[in-house]
């Protein structure tokens, strides 16, 4: 594959255990042990990790800042909601940590439903929703490349504000890069606008070469003022040592969520985002689209990147990888459950024949 295109995997705060299947074990959320995944993820060739939000969950930034403070290369990739953050606060926030630990912080802006009024947050309709977070976005890069900021718009407004430390251009990064998911209308505006990276869920390929050409024509007839919108792809990647052993686990990892024993996989049990209705309608053309993308986890209660499953040995997912690479992919965030284990499991097999 490209030497440009990274690698990360997930970090999995959550209050229960058994997050997407994972083991259930007492101590799953505790500074050891997320640490123990972050430190693995630095020995077996990963770039960093997703570390995802929602009220009801550990803080996602609180996590990351303990993650950056006990490694060395991690990065962490922090997801984000407008709403539970203030844009100069937040921006203030992620470069006091860019500033502590070297330029390792990544942002993923999150625009879906979450429980807004528990953390004080209203917002009206999708359209208003999706303007709020273009505010957001298009205030927070400013704030972190720009001094003496004043701005006054819909929904957020600043004076004078200069926040500090002063982030320190790394090469061609002038500040964090900002991810950002969603296939609505709405959604793919605000990324061909605003977006460093847009992030999609496990689709077939015609599906995210579609989605592709969509956004780059978005972003011209937008007149999009930032340098080229990337692209990247989080989605579960079950490997094993064959491909008859991974599909083998596949089906009785799925057997077990039909029967309700396979941990906290429900957790987008009531979709409504565009996106995710997606994911979810391609069971109906059948179990396995493309060579090995598995959609049968759908029907049982897996949600987002745990939706569809790219099944195989190594190799077969390797080459899977390469094809999404192939449409313009460059940022691939993957996992599967045990976490631990298949960190060192992917980077050890997968890794080096995505990089060779």
């Amino acid at each position: 594959m490209s030497s440009n295109s990274e690698f990360l995997w997930y970090i999995p705060n959550d209050v229960k255990a058994g997050h997407r299947g994972d083991s259930s074990a007492e101590n799953h959320n505790s500074l050891e042990t997320l640490t123990s995944h972050a430190k693995a993820l630095e020995a077996h060739g990963w770039k960093g990790a997703l570390v995802g939000t929602g009220w009801g969950r550990p803080d996602t930034f609180t996590i990351a800042t303990a993650l950056a403070a006990c490694t060395t290369t991690f990065e962490p990739l922090i997801a984000i909601r407008p709403g539970y953050w203030r844009p100069a606060n937040f921006a203030s926030a992620a470069a006091t940590l860019d500033h502590l630990s070297g330029g390792r912080v990544r942002v993923n802006i999150v625009s879906g439903q979450d429980n807004l009024p528990a953390y004080g947050d209203s917002e009206g309709d999708q359209a208003h929703r999706y303007a709020r977070t273009r505010e957001f976005m298009r205030l927070v890069r400013r704030l972190w490349t720009e001094e003496n900021v004043t701005f006054k718009g819909e929904h957020f407004q600043v004076t004078g504000s200069t926040i500090e430390p002063r982030l320190q251009p790394r090469g061609d990064r002038k500040h964090p890069k900002l991810y950002f998911g969603g296939a609505s209308e709405a959604a793919e505006r605000v990324a061909a606008t605003e977006a460093d990276i847009q992030l999609f869920w496990g689709e077939p390929l015609d599906g995210v070469r579609e989605r592709i050409e969509r956004l780059k024509a978005l972003s011209r007839q937008l007149d999009r003022d930032l340098p080229p919108l990337q692209f990247g792809l989080r989605i579960t990647t079950l490997v094993r040592d064959t491909t008859e052993q991974a599909w083998a686990d596949a089906e009785a990892k799925v057997a077990e969520m039909a029967k309700g024993k396979a941990g906290n996989w429900n957790d987008h049990g009531k979709p409504v985002a565009v996106g995710q209705r997606r994911l979810l309608e391609l069971h109906e053309r059948g179990d396995v689209l493309d060579d090995n993308l598995y959609t049968a986890p759908g029907k049982f209660g897996g949600g987002g990147a745990g939706t569809t499953w790219l099944v195989g040995s190594a190799e077969d997912v390797a080459r899977s990888l390469r094809k999404y690479e192939d449409l313009g992919i460059t940022h691939f965030v993957l996992s599967d459950t045990p976490y631990l284990q298949e960190i060192k499991r992917q980077g050890d097999q997968l890794l080096p024949l995505l990089r060779g």
